[in-house]
């Protein structure tokens, strides 16, 4: 009589996969870990200030973070020549940028002057809430040397950009930067960007995120052109 053949199939049950904590193993556990981390990462680089403020405690707000609208990159730094607002296409074309009635907004004719360029959208619930800093900025120290320019960014029509500013009753001298030419000219990726200019058109900081009322004073405060004859 021949031996019985042995069948194929399993008869003990599987041995139980070992895992770390309920149903995930080590593996996924690290996996996690990882993307928490890389997110964090991003996370910092885009909240925090790429300069040190003037003074302890002057950097962007610490409970509102930047709306991401590209790659962390690195981008331009203090003590670096502000660009001007215009390019050069590849194809040889040019464009200015332009505040909302068509005039071109040049940093060479606003020499002597603290430069304060914001690049916000009106849809950024970061810039909404940063408007009113930059509102009571313009009427208090627009007088006194200091001049904002509101670049415009991913807006549909300037239109759209026309009525946000007339609703909110902003003096400050607002451009659209059509095609985000000024954008990555300045290698911005987070909205609102803040490039302090000094006088002599270099750049004193760059903010990654908005400004309270008590940052941004500050730094005007200090940077503000003096009077001829001012105590430093």
């Amino acid at each position: 009589m021949s031996d019985p053949i042995e069948s194929p199939l399993r008869t003990e049950p599987p041995k139980p996969r070992r895992t770390l904590i309920g149903p995930f193993t080590a593996r996924q556990l690290v996996t996690a870990l990882g993307i928490v981390v890389v997110a964090a990462v991003v996370l910092t680089l885009a909240t925090r200030p790429i300069a040190a403020g003037p003074g302890a405690g002057a950097t962007a707000l610490p409970a509102a973070t930047p709306f991401l609208v590209g790659p962390v990159v690195e981008g331009l730094r203090p003590g670096n020549e502000a660009p001007e607002l215009a390019v050069t296409h590849d194809d040889g074309s040019t464009f200015q940028l332009t505040d909302l009635d068509g005039k071109p907004v040049r940093l060479e004719d606003l020499r002597g002057k603290l430069v304060w360029l914001n690049f916000w959208a009106s849809w950024c619930p970061p810039c909404q809430g940063e408007t009113p800093v930059l509102r009571d900025m313009d009427e208090t120290y627009k007088d006194k040397g200091l001049e904002i320019v509101g670049v415009a960014v991913q807006e549909t029509t300037v239109d759209d950009v026309r009525n946000y500013a007339q609703r909110y009753e902003l003096g400050y001298r607002i451009a659209f930067d059509t095609s985000a030419d000024i954008f990555r000219l300045y290698k911005v990726y987070a909205l609102p960007t803040q490039f302090f200019i000094a006088p002599d058109g270099k750049i004193i900081e760059v903010v990654n995120g908005p400004l309270s009322h008590q940052d941004a004073a500050a730094r005007i405060e200090a940077w503000l052109p003096k009077e001829p004859g001012a105590t430093p």
